[in-house]
């Protein structure tokens, strides 16, 4: 009986011959979308242009004629709390004929460039106020202090400068920055509001 279950069971699921070749038909009928479109982006939705590595990745800050006139500084803020500190585009050592011609981070008690940061809890780590010096920024005539922006934790400074100054002429928002520190949620929070976004700060610099 269990054998006759089966065939009759066989029997009743099987299709006939006639419902195959109508589901033939509706596949060979229905469109295939071409795989290529969900791939490929389509170039008339692609924006003219595409943020920069910057812009991407971080919120940008500025602070005009902080502590000088003259002396803009920029914070970029990364979603985990992190800030590169560095020269803004109007600062005025970059508008020296010759630019910066070289990078000191022996400032104040120390020589921030010797700053050794380890492991998860950044050991080490020196905590500084808005105002402290990060290093001295020399161009043919003069020097100018770039200061911290933001009261944190300093978890490296760019040494690079030290040997290659010319980063802050020709890319201080890229390779050319001066600093990373971490401040506090807190510390954070109390000075954001007296920032300005990075369309402020070009209208304000004429810069458009």
């Amino acid at each position: 009986m269990a054998e006759n279950a089966e065939r009759s069971e066989e029997t009743l699921y099987k299709p006939s011959p006639k419902s195959i070749e109508r589901e033939k038909q509706a596949m060979e009928e229905e469109p295939i979308e071409d795989l290529s479109s969900l791939l490929l982006p389509n170039l008339n939705d692609l924006p003219q242009n595409p943020p920069t590595a910057v812009e991407f990745n971080f919120s940008r800050y500025f602070l005009p004629d902080f502590t000088k006139p003259g002396h803009d500084q920029y914070i970029y803020r990364h979603a985990n709390g992190l800030c590169v500190i560095g020269l803004a585009q109007a600062h005025v050592a970059l508008k020296e004929e010759g630019g910066v011609t070289a990078v000191d981070f022996n400032v104040g008690k120390s020589d921030r460039s010797e700053l050794k940061v380890t492991g998860k809890r950044k050991r080490n780590a020196q905590h500084f106020e808005s105002n402290s010096a990060l290093c001295k920024v020399c161009t043919n005539d003069n020097f100018y202090i770039v200061r911290c922006c933001v009261k944190g934790s300093l978890l490296e400074v760019n040494d690079r400068l030290i040997k290659q100054p010319g980063l802050l002429n020709s890319s201080a928002d890229r390779e050319g920055y001066v600093a990373i520190i971490m401040p506090k949620q807190g510390d954070w929070l109390k000075i954001k509001d007296s920032l300005l976004s990075y369309e402020d700060y070009v209208k304000l610099r004429g810069l458009l």
